[in-house]
This record gives C-alpha cells, structure tokens and sequence, in this order.
C-alpha cells in the first residue's frame, strides 16, 4: 500500500461515514441451539440451515441437537468439543479459561472439573495458594482414548517444591496425592496417574444421562454461559473482490460462523460476524480498464454479461503482465479511483457488487450470516493512524514506502476475534503488541478490550499438499460443495424406498447431508492441525461423520413419532 495514492483520498469520498456517526453494529440476538440444525426431510437436520422461531422455542428439538452433537453413541461421554474449542479461545487470551466462562454453567465440564481439582490442589500443596487447576480434554490416540479429562499439575507443581521441604519425591507422586485428595464427586466415574503425574478422569455415565435429562426439562438455554462481555466481533472468511470463494476460505468460514454461534448461544448482547472484503488495492486498476475497455458503454455492466469473474480477473491480469500500455493505463486506473474519480467509483463498485452477490451464494448454502467491511472502509481512517504511530516510532521503512496494517477499534468492542489460518500468527502478534505500544490496547493482555487470533490448519489433498484440483487449480469452494451434494444424491436414489419421495424431498437432503458433512468433516478435528479433504471419509455413514449423526437423529424421530407420545408429558 503506497501512502502517495492514500494520501489522495478525499475526505468526502462514498467511503467515509459521515462525521456525526460510527459505523453501526450488527445486533445479532441469542439462539440457544448450539450448531442452530433444523429439520429437513425425512426428519434429516440441516447442519448449516437457521432455525424456525417456533423450533428455536422446543426443549424437545434442541436437546437432541446437542444430544447428536454429544456423539452418545460414538464416544463413552457427551464431549461437546466445540465448547471445549471455545473455552480454548479463551484461554490462548488468558492462560485461566475459567475468568470468562461461569464456573457454574453445567455445560462447561472442564469448569465443573477445575473447582473439583482447585479444593485438591489446596490440600495437596497449602504452601502454593496460587496454583490453577490444569484440566484439558483427552484426546484418542490411534483410535484409543483412555480417559475423558486429565489434570496436568503435577509436572509444573514438581517444577516450584522441587529442593524445598516436601513429602513428595517426584511428580508421579504429586498426582496420586491429587487423585486422593479429590472431594467425592457423582460426575467422576473413575481415576487414575499415569507417567509423571498425570491425573486421567473417566466421567460418569450415570452422571452425563442425568445432565441430559435436566438439560431436556429445563431447556437448552440452562447451558449457556456467560460471558462479562457486551460487544464481540469475530472476523472471518474475508476471500478477495473478483475473485471467487475456493477450499481455502472453508476452514475460516466454518470455524468462524460455529465460533458466532456458540457466543450467540452464550447470549452475548451484541456480536457482529465482520468479512473483512479485500475491497481495495492496485489489482483493481486493471479491472477497472479491463471492464472500460470491454465495456465502453457503463450500462451494459452486469453480473451475466461478465460471466465468471475468476476468468474475467485472469483475463485482466494477463493482459497487465503482457502489454505494456494496457499497464499503463491501469496504473492511471487506480490513481483515479483512489482520488474519487466518479466514473472510477462506479466501475468499482460494480465489481464489488457482483462479487458479492456470488459470496452470498456460497454463504446461503452453508447458513452463514456476514456483515461485509472491506478494507476500503478504513481508507479516511490510515493517515491519521500512521501519523500517531510515526511519533511513536512504530513505522518502518521499506523500499520507499511505510507499510503497516491497519485495523482501528472504532466500535468500542470488548472481544476482536480473528479467524485466519496459523501462517499470520506472527503478523496478528507483531500488529497487537504495536496497538499496546500506541496505547489502543491495554499492556496487560488480561484487561479488556482484549484481540484474539484464532489459528487453523490447511486443507490438504491426498497428495499431502494444498488442496487442488487436477489441473492444478485451487479448488472453488462452489464446486466443492456441488460435489458433496451430487454424492449424496447418488447414494440416496441407490435406496429402495427412494422411489416414494419427491424430488424437492431428495435435494433438500442431498444437501442437508452434503453440506453438513463438510462443515462436520473440518469442525471435528482441533483446529490448529491440517487435514486431507476425503469425500469418502466424510460421508461415510458409520463412525464420527455426520451422516452418521444425521442418521441417528433421524432414528430417534422416528422412534418418537410413532410412539405417538406427547414430548412435554414424557419429560414430566
């Protein structure tokens, strides 16, 4: 970004918000169905689809969503890994989860396991006040998972009393004490240390079916917790102008939308879901002339007479690469545009326009809401900035031209998480420590407002690389989901009872299972790993798959309906 064109912004321009106003949040209310699944034919659930006000209102349909979500029947205890990636967010921000969630949320397991750990700690070791229970979810090791819950002190408390007066020899000790010195509980089925220390924990099944039942008869909303905060952002997906979504904005978009969900669940009073557009910079130079010169007369610019704006982008680039004139005149392209030309305005906004229009597509099959911001918004907002971080001697020069990104808090939010992959952890980290320097961000992390970078791993092909196609192209993300729907398609009209459904029945599944295997496919795994995309594996109706889920759920719909049984008097 070249501060000489930037400088030329005029300070009327479309993209400054009048001088009387901020930008207006998005006001997102609560939905206490934690993935929001919906019925869909067949009494299939549509992983990505909203929620009916008067589903939203059952206690019958959201107990079992989470009851699916639970995998009851996959793993020995109702897990909710997405909570617990939750709570993992929180901690990558503060190394004590528990400050943010309500110890008291009957849905927050690790909390309910910390306070245990916490009366245990303090008999264990009285002269370390200050110890913090250390609970982590349990993760299967090839296939096998010995335990549900681990508390890991023993190691670090061994660290602190080793060389003082103690009764404890080594850490493997430090965990037996621990074990025993945990106050009886009804949730804990089982104990044990294993290697230096650790202390595994079974929890009860006895214990998890009366939570369910109490979750059932109270209603979803008893789980939710609570967070001390009002305003969150979680900014994600953010794919480019003129460019169409591809495999590699999945894993942010799914990973981003569950994330605003799960806080909406927490009943946050105002979340904004922010895409980040990559709105501005000198690429659209060359569109623009590319459009004038295919397009002289404006009004024939449309999204059908464009075409594939991928191929429309690629066409333009070569054309700047090849022809020293053409690049010419899409440098003078983008001078004008940033002066606030108006016929350059138009031709811009005209790109935006259908770009956008293509991203909702994407966005309405996989049950996305997004407030778009691009980076054209912040424009009035840089020289200001970089003058206040020039006098703080937080610029540097390179090649000519000072660069830094920019995103200012002119929202007053509490929480700003950003959803992108691992590989800009260090620009996340270089920019947060620049905004404490300048005084935007408290210098303790632990104070609010507080910016959290939420990593995760690539997409891989079979190959072990980037996921592409055969020609080597990054795979659109349209065409990706197209596939998963005609799979699903396929191997529904392979069932003999596919003759007595209609057509609209056999799409509204086909994407229902489709669509959801994907977004479960990516949302099961942790997050900061990479991971082969598989159709195979994801539509797979056995194991921990969606469709396996889906078809669970279905079983119990059916098992319900004909019973004949009113729901409300078989919870009293």
């Amino acid at each position: 970004m070249e501060l000489k064109l930037l400088s030329h912004f005029p300070p009327r321009s479309p993209f400054h918000p009048p001088a009387s106003s901020s930008p207006a949040p998005a006001i997102v209310r609560a939905s206490p169905v934690l993935l929001q699944l919906r019925s869909s034919a067949r009494d299939c659930v549509f992983f990505s689809g909203g929620v009916s006000s008067s589903v939203r209102r059952s206690r019958y349909y959201a107990s079992s969503c989470v009851s699916c979500v639970a995998r009851l029947s996959a793993s020995p205890s109702p897990l909710l890994d997405l909570r617990q990636d939750l709570e993992g967010c929180i901690s990558e921000t503060q190394s004590i989860s528990t400050m943010y969630i309500k110890l008291d949320c009957p849905a927050s397991i690790k909390s309910q396991l910390a306070k245990l750990f916490e009366v245990s700690l303090r008999a264990t070791v009285p002269d370390e006040p200050d110890v913090v229970p250390l609970i982590d979810a349990c993760v299967a090791k090839s296939g096998v998972k010995f335990a549900d819950y681990q508390c890991n002190n023993a190691m670090s408390l061994w660290a602190k009393i080793k060389g003082k007066q103690t009764e404890f020899r080594n850490p493997q000790q430090i965990g037996q004490a621990i074990m025993k010195n945990l106050p009886p509980s009804e949730m804990i089925e089982s104990c044990s240390v294993a290697g230096p220390g650790f202390v595994n924990i079974v929890l009860s099944k006895k214990w998890i079916a009366q939570i369910l039942q109490r979750m059932m008869i109270d209603g979803i909303d008893s789980w939710s917790a609570r967070l001390p905060v009002k305003r969150v952002m979680v900014d994600f997906s953010s794919p480019n102008i003129a460019k169409e979504m591809h495999v590699g904005h999945l894993r942010s978009t799914i990973i981003g939308d569950t994330l605003a969900r799960m806080l909406e669940f927490c009943q946050v009073e105002s979340l904004i879901r922010r895409n980040h557009l990559g709105d501005w910079g000198t690429q659209f130079g060359m569109l623009i002339a590319h459009l004038f010169e295919k397009f002289p007369n404006p009004e024939d610019v449309s999204e059908a007479a464009i075409g594939d704006l991928q191929a429309f982008y690629k066409a333009s680039k070569v054309r700047f690469d090849n022809d020293p004139e053409f690049k010419y005149t899409a440098q003078q392209s983008v001078v004008k545009l940033q002066s606030g030309d108006p016929k350059y305005l138009k031709a811009w906004q005209q790109i935006c326009d259908i770009s956008k229009a293509e991203f909702e597509k994407v966005y309405q099959r996989l049950g996305v809401r997004l407030e778009a911001m691009g980076e054209s918004f912040f424009n009035p907002y840089i020289p200001d900035v970089l003058e206040k971080l020039d006098k703080l001697g937080l610029i540097e020069e390179s090649d000519g031209a000072r660069v830094i990104l920019y995103r200012l808090n002119v929202e007053k939010l509490e929480w700003n998480i950003y959803v992108t992959d691992v590989g800009q952890w260090q620009h996340f980290d270089m920019l947060y420590k620049a905004f404490r320097r300048a005084g935007w961000l408290p210098k303790d992390e632990k104070e609010f407002p507080i910016c959290t970078h939420i990593g995760f791993g690539l997409v891989l092909g079979d190959d072990g690389k980037r996921f592409r196609s055969r020609s080597s192209e990054v795979v659109r993300l349209v065409d990706l989901l197209d596939e998963a729907k005609r799979r699903c398609k396929a191997a529904l009209l392979e069932r003999e009872n596919a003759k007595d459904w209609t057509e609209e029945e056999i799409e509204k599944t086909s994407e229902a299972i489709g669509y959801g295997a994907v977004k479960y496919a990516d949302l099961k795994i942790n997050r900061l790993t990479n991971y082969t995309f598989n159709f195979d594996q994801m539509l797979n109706d056995k194991g921990n798959t969606a469709v396996y889920l889906l078809y669970a759920h279905a079983r119990v719909c059916s098992i319900i309906r004909k019973s004949g049984k009113d729901i409300e008097e078989l919870k009293r």
